[in-house]
């Protein structure tokens, strides 16, 4: 029987990027409907406040769409990029510290799909995972902890320091030295990556 521990309040606030780490391996869980959708964390990326250059609360600016990250960790940080994707953010520490991890890609638990390449572009990048788990503004402030509609799940899966590859962010030039921080962290060989 597959051990299910929904995950706590407490493993939200510690530091971003051990908690970028720890991700690898946990489990997205969205009800939707009668429907559970469940996937597995294979990539992350950390963003470290005010001082990140790349994170949208760099010099401790709050808007309308990032004052989510200000709340305490465990909540959706849930955003439109460019207009066309949503993209999944964990808010990470304490109130009022705006650090969070984005979830680039998910390894889907299906039980059948007739071709794996199909299955493979289901969740590999950050759109797409919000895509498949039905993910979208009306979750953004959603509190992971006490929620009935999306929540993350340890399974009892080890993953060992040897599985974890750390390389630079995707897609931040523009944070010059910032953007080459290796704060991507994903499972080494997992095919569901979003990039290699």
């Amino acid at each position: 029987m597959i051990m299910r521990k929904k995950i706590s309040r407490e493993f939200y606030n510690r530091p971003t990027l051990t908690i970028a780490k720890d991700l690898l391996g946990k489990y997205l869980v969205r009800k939707v409907g009668r429907k559970e959708l469940a996937a597995k964390i294979v990539e992350t990326e950390a963003y470290i406040g005010p001082k990140d250059k790349a994170a949208h609360a760099y010099g401790g600016k709050v808007t309308n769409r990032n004052k989510v990250v200000y709340l305490e960790g465990g909540h959706a940080y849930i955003y439109l990029c460019y207009g066309i994707n949503w993209m999944l953010n964990l808010v990470t520490k304490k109130e009022g510290i705006p650090e969070c991890v984005l979830i680039r890609a998910v390894e889907p638990l299906l039980e059948n799909y007739k071709d794996p390449k199909q299955h493979i572009q289901l969740a590999n990048g950050p759109g797409k995972l919000c895509r498949w788990l039905k993910l979208d503004k009306t979750l953004n402030e959603e509190d992971l902890v006490d929620s009935k509609k999306f929540w993350l799940e340890d399974r009892g899966e080890e993953i060992k320091k040897s599985q974890i590859v750390a390389s630079k962010r995707i897609g931040i030039d523009y944070a010059g030295s910032w953007a080459d921080k290796p704060w991507r962290f994903y499972l080494k060989d997992n095919l569901f990556v979003s990039r290699k």
